[in-house]
């Protein structure tokens, strides 16, 4: 295998299924793996036990990332209010970036990855589907977790975090000019990481 020396930015909405082939392909090539959003969760997660956002993104733990339950449905629509605020974003661009610079490349999921974190990355990604497809995927992940709720919440919940996302004055959730769109809707996990993972072998290869 080629030395792995690339930064792959992933892009994409709620439970589009990013996070899955972000971790999958930092497995299959050992390379160290960011799931930004858990960086907001945690500012979101504190923000509700009253700490103020920008202090909190001051008190960035990466231990408390893996402790805490920062999957709730509570903590997402939180950590999606706090990512309006460009202190926070400012606060936790450094450790993105830094994080993104270290040698032997990296992959990193979210929401403004190949458009504002890392322009210059080698490979981008922007992954998305509908959002009656997301929904079900998030409900059997929060049943999976012990969570009770309806599956119209969690539809109206993911199409209110679109709106957010999508619409934010700082750093908005739209797709990089150079990033390679795909949409999961009807896609197995193996069938997008056959996809993504062609694209790195032959970006491997130049």
């Amino acid at each position: 295998m080629a030395k792995f020396d690339l930064v792959i930015a992933i892009d994409g909405t709620a439970a589009s299924g990013k996070g899955t082939i972000s971790k999958k392909i930092a497995q299959n090539y050992s390379v160290p793996h960011l799931d930004t959003g858990l960086l907001y969760r945690f500012v979101g997660y504190k923000v509700l036990k009253g700490f103020d956002p920008v202090s909190a993104a001051d008190q960035l733990n990466l231990f408390e990332l893996e402790a805490l339950d920062l999957k709730t449905l509570k903590v997402s629509n939180a950590a999606s209010e706090v990512a309006k605020n460009p202190l926070v974003r400012a606060k936790l661009l450094e450790f993105q970036r830094s994080f993104a610079s270290q040698p032997g490349g990296a992959v990193l999921d979210g929401r403004d990855i190949g458009t504002v974190i890392c322009p210059n990355a080698d490979i981008k990604f922007f992954i998305s589907a509908s959002a009656e497809i997301r929904a079900r995927r998030r409900y059997e992940e929060l049943l999976g977790l012990g969570h009770s709720i309806s599956l119209n919440k969690v539809l109206k919940d993911i199409q209110e975090r679109d709106e957010r996302d999508s619409n934010r004055k700082v750093s908005p959730l739209v797709p990089a000019v150079n990033a390679k769109k795909i949409d999961t809707s009807d896609m197995t996990i193996a069938e997008v990481y056959e996809s993504v993972s062609r694209v790195i072998e032959s970006e491997l290869k130049k």
